[in-house]
C-alpha cells in the first residue's frame, strides 16, 4: 500500500514537471517568434527607438514652452530646429580645430612613422632597412592582391552609411511628431483599449516614459563627467585639440563599449603624434582609469538610482546585450531591463492581495489615550455624546 502511494506521488509529480517543461517550451518559443518578427522590422523599430530616446532628451524643453502658451507644433518645430543647430555644431566644433591644426597633426604622424622606424631599427629587434622594406613591400603586395575584397567592403560601408542616413532622417521626422502629438496618445490609447486594458496599459506607457528619460538623462551624465575629467587631464598633459577631444568623448558616452574605446583611442593618437610616447602613456592611464571609474562606479550608481535596477543587474545587461547584439544590444540593454522591471513592479502590484477592510459588525479601535508627561497617568478619554 505505500508502495502504491508513492508511485502515484511519483507520476503525478512527472505529469507536473511534463506540463511546466512544456509550458517554459511554448513560452520559449513565443519569444523567439516575437525575436524574429522584430528582426524583420528592425529597419522600422530602430528609428522608432532612437526617435524615442532623442524625445525622451527633447521634451523638457517643449513642455516648457507649451507650458508658457505656445502652440504644439511651433514647440516642436523650435525644438527640433535647436536639436540640429546643437547636433550640427557640435560636428563643427570638433572638425574646425582639427582642420585647423591638420598640418601639424600630419607632421606629427609623419615623425612618429619615423620615431618607430628607427626604434623598430634598434635593440631589440635590430631590423635594418632592407627587412623594413621588404616588410612593406610585402604589405604592399597583400593589399594589392585584396583589392576586391577592400572594394567589397568599401561599398558595404557606403551603403551602411546611406542606411544611417535614412534612419537618422526618419528618426528626426518621428521626433518632431513625438514632441507634438505625444500628450495626445495615452487618452487616444485609453479609448481604443477595451476593459481592464485601457488602464494598465496607459499606466505602463506612463511609466516606461519616465524610466526612458532617468535612461537618457543619467546617461548624459556620465557622459559629461567622462568629457570633463578626461579634458581635465589632457589639458594637464598638455595635449592638443583639448576641446573637441572632450566633445568626442561626450557623445561617445550614449555609445556603450565601442564609443568609450574610439575617443580614447583619437585621444591616446593625437597624444602621441603630438607629444611623444610618454604623454601618450599618460593620456591612455587617465582614459583607462576614468573609463573604469565611469563603468564600475558612477554609471551602475547613477543609473540604479535613475532605474530603479542594482548596480550588478545594470552590468550583467551591458554584458548580455553586447554579447547578444553588439553595439546596439549594450546600447538598448539597460533601458530594456528597465522598462521589463517596470512590467514586472506594476504585475507585482497588481496580483497582490489588497489589504482587507475592517468588518463591518466590529467597530473601529478606539486610539489609545495620551498620557501626562509630569505624572505618566492616562487621560480618561470621553464617552461619546
Amino acid at each position: 500500500m505505500p508502495a502504491t502511494l508513492n508511485s502515484k506521488k511519483t507520476r503525478a509529480a512527472l505529469r507536473t514537471s511534463a506540463r511546466i517543461s512544456l509550458e517554459m517550451l511554448l513560452v520559449v518559443l513565443m519569444a523567439s517568434v516575437v525575436l524574429w518578427i522584430l528582426g524583420q522590422m528592425w529597419s522600422v523599430i530602430w528609428p522608432l527607438v532612437i526617435a524615442l530616446l532623442l524625445t525622451t532628451l527633447t521634451w523638457p524643453v517643449t513642455r516648457f514652452l507649451r507650458r508658457h502658451g505656445w502652440h504644439p507644433t511651433l514647440a516642436a518645430s523650435v525644438v527640433t530646429l535647436l536639436f540640429l543647430l546643437v547636433a550640427a555644431g557640435t560636428v563643427v566644433l570638433i572638425a574646425v580645430p582639427v582642420a585647423s591644426q591638420s598640418g601639424e597633426l600630419a607632421t606629427g604622424v609623419s615623425n612618429g612613422i619615423k620615431q618607430l622606424r628607427d626604434w623598430a631599427s634598434g635593440p631589440p629587434l635590430n631590423l635594418g632597412d632592407d627587412q623594413l622594406s621588404k616588410a612593406l613591400d610585402t604589405a604592399v603586395t597583400r593589399i594589392q592582391s585584396s583589392v576586391g575584397s577592400i572594394v567589397t567592403a568599401a561599398l558595404t560601408g557606403v551603403g551602411t552609411v546611406v542606411n544611417g542616413l535614412i534612419t537618422t532622417v526618419l528618426a528626426l521626422f518621428l521626433m518632431f511628431f513625438f514632441l507634438k502629438d505625444g500628450p495626445r496618445f495615452l487618452p487616444w490609447l485609453t479609448r481604443q483599449l477595451p476593459g481592464r486594458l485601457a488602464t494598465d496599459v496607459p499606466a505602463l506607457a506612463t511609466r516606461g516614459w519616465n524610466t526612458l528619460g532617468s535612461f537618457v538623462l543619467s546617461q548624459a551624465f556620465v557622459g559629461l563627467l567622462d568629457a570633463v575629467f578626461i579634458g581635465l587631464g589632457l589639458w594637464i598633459v598638455g595635449v592638443p585639440l583639448v576641446l573637441p577631444l572632450a566633445v568626442l568623448t561626450f557623445v561617445a558616452a550614449f555609445i556603450p563599449i565601442i564609443g568609450a574605446l574610439f575617443a580614447g583611442f583619437v585621444a591616446v593618437l593625437i597624444a602621441l603624434v603630438s607629444n611623444g610616447p610618454t604623454d601618450a602613456l599618460i593620456v591612455l592611464a587617465i582614459i583607462v582609469a576614468v573609463q573604469q571609474l565611469e563603468g564600475n562606479v558612477f554609471q551602475p550608481m547613477v543609473q540604479s538610482r535613475g532605474l530603479g535596477l542594482h548596480a550588478a543587474v545594470v552590468l550583467l545587461a551591458v554584458t548580455l546585450g553586447g554579447s547578444l547584439a553588439g553595439i546596439v544590444g549594450s546600447l538598448l540593454a539597460v533601458p530594456v531591463a528597465a522598462l521589463i522591471a517596470v512590467v514586472w513592479n506594476y504585475l507585482r502590484e497588481q496580483l497582490s492581495d489588497p489589504p482587507l477592510p475592517p468588518s463591518p459588525s466590529e467597530p473601529p479601535p478606539l486610539p489609545e489615550p495620551p498620557s501626562e508627561p509630569e505624572t505618566g497617568t492616562a487621560v480618561p478619554a470621553k464617552k461619546p455624546a
